[in-house]
């Protein structure tokens, strides 16, 4: 008895060497991708655009297409939603915004770029394998779960936008003030502007 339980501990043993070292390959090249977002997402555009082209190829699948594109919707309401909900903050007495202060607060993402790359990316893959059995194949008429779609996609980002508007937040940092290195510019072209002799 004791030798058959040493003989599973030989071949689990290999095997759980090969999925550490996997893990740990894996996640070094994660991190290392992570600076790199622009190629990131070109690679999720690739992956997606393979998953478009096996669909249409294959012309079924609509309900995986369904899924992955609910999915990858409320992906972006997470991407684009403050970490902390600013009604429970205006529920516990602090302020929902800091409109009436100069403090600097940049905003916090509940679902963070990189960890939104990662997923997306990963359900695009997953879609496709999907796509190679045949019993996830169900036949339905693909325009209403199109237009079931477009009415969800619209709702969740009407109400996303209301919620931005009331509690004054922005997402994206394209033409916000950036608060680091303006003075040392400033410094440097008053310091110019003496030196100057007309």
């Amino acid at each position: 008895m004791e030798e058959s339980g040493s003989g599973s501990d030989v071949v689990a043993s290999p095997l759980a060497k090969w999925r550490s070292d996997f893990s740990r390959s894996f996640q070094n090249y994660l991190d290392s991708s992570a600076p790199h977002a622009g190629r990131r997402w070109l690679v999720t555009l690739a992956a997606a655009v393979i998953y478009v082209c096996r669909v249409y190829y294959a012309q079924g699948f609509y309900v995986v297409s369904y899924g992955l594109a609910t999915y990858i919707l409320n992906l972006l309401i997470g991407f684009l939603s403050p970490k902390v909900d600013p009604e429970i903050e205006a529920f516990d007495g602090a302020s929902p915004s800091n409109a009436g202060s100069d403090e600097f607060k940049p905003f916090v993402r509940r679902l963070p770029e990189f960890m939104f790359w990662y997923a997306a990316t990963k359900a695009f893959v997953v879609a496709f394998l999907m796509t190679f059995f045949s019993l996830l194949d169900v036949p339905v008429f693909w325009p209403i779960l199109l237009c079931y779609w477009l009415f969800l996609f619209i709702l969740t980002t009407k109400r996303q936008i209301v919620h931005m508007i009331k509690y004054r937040y922005v997402p994206f940092n394209f033409g916000k003030q950036r608060h680091t290195g303006k003075d040392k510019s400033r410094s440097g072209n008053a310091s110019s502007g003496n030196g100057r002799t007309d």
